[in-house]
């Protein structure tokens, strides 16, 4: 009895697995941040295909959607995105043809096909008032080009009918490509005092552990709104803080002191776009409907520092 319970076991474990491989998934924006992260990841649970930009040309929805069409994926994972915030200010329709032009030809094709799609959007949907996290049915108020066609791609995706799983993040990093986070700490080791925006709170959160997360419940039944990103909260001003800190004790060559860092108030560097002074985002959705409690966000900057003094 103890051998066939075993080998049924064996069985049922090797017939999860040929149904997992069997999943269709298609990348899109294959050469950003979180692509970038996603595709070893996506690459273990399904059978992948990642298109970048040479591939799925996003300035035309409409052959996009005939190219996802012939491709017929089980699922669709857009981490392609216009993210130059400042820019967008002069390019609005730029903006809203790759933000919300495309994520709307991506979930009618989703519903014509019965798939589903998973799609990234932003903090910047809110207006940053108040000090209290956002909760994923906070009312929307964009203050800015960029979170008004991430929002209306939100809302075309929502309305849409198809499966959809829609992660909002914020203050992303990853050990490749421009962030934050590289800036700062290169920086540190050219100048002798920084200045750093002190009066806008978030949480820096690590692609990897996005892409880890996305992996994890790409397979799941459950559809809709979530927030997704690393535990904490703080300032710019704290994060560059954090991040110089962790570099001088890990042997980087850092010249500016931590008393050298000054907090100074988002109107010391002006901006064509408006940023939200409040970018908290309550993850507890994400925790009760996956079990997923995100890590604190200091634990990916360090992983980061060790990746990048190799």
């Amino acid at each position: 009895m103890g051998r066939r319970r075993d080998q049924r076991r064996v069985q049922k474990l090797d017939d999860d697995a040929t149904r997992v491989n069997r999943m269709k998934i298609l990348l899109l924006g294959k050469d950003g941040q979180l692509g970038r992260e996603l595709q070893p990841r996506l690459g273990k649970v399904g059978l992948l295909t990642a298109w970048g930009r040479l591939d799925a040309d996003f300035l035309n929805p409409l052959k996009l959607r005939d190219l996802v069409l012939a491709a017929q994926p089980d699922v669709i994972v857009n981490a392609a995105a216009y993210t130059a915030v400042d820019q967008a200010e002069s390019e609005p329709a730029l903006a809203h043809t790759i933000n919300a032009a495309a994520p709307a030809i991506l979930a009618q094709v989703t519903l014509d096909m019965g798939c589903k799609l998973i799609h990234y959007s932003t903090d910047y949907v809110f207006d940053g008032s108040g000090d209290a996290p956002w909760a994923e049915t906070s009312p929307a108020a964009p203050l800015s080009v960029y979170g008004k066609s991430k929002l209306a791609g939100e809302e075309s995706i929502t309305a849409s009918g198809c499966k959809y799983f829609i992660f909002r993040t914020s203050w992303v990093y990853a050990k490749e490509g421009s962030n934050f986070a590289k800036t700062m700490l290169r920086l540190a080791c050219e100048r002798n005092a920084l200045s750093v925006i002190d009066d806008q709170i978030g949480a820096p959160t690590d692609a990897a552990w996005l892409a880890d997360m996305t992996a994890q419940v790409i397979g799941s039944s459950a559809s809709g709104v979530f927030h997704a990103v690393n535990a904490g909260e703080v300032s710019w001003h704290g994060y560059a803080s954090h991040l110089i800190a962790r570099a001088r004790d890990m042997g980087f060559p850092i010249k500016v002191s931590l008393e050298a860092i000054a907090a100074v108030a988002s109107e010391a560097f002006p901006t064509a776009a408006k940023r939200p002074r409040n970018s908290r985002l309550d993850c507890s959705k994400l925790t009760t409907t996956f079990g997923i409690t995100p890590p604190p966000w200091q634990r990916g900057i360090d992983q980061l520092l060790e990746h990048l003094r190799l």
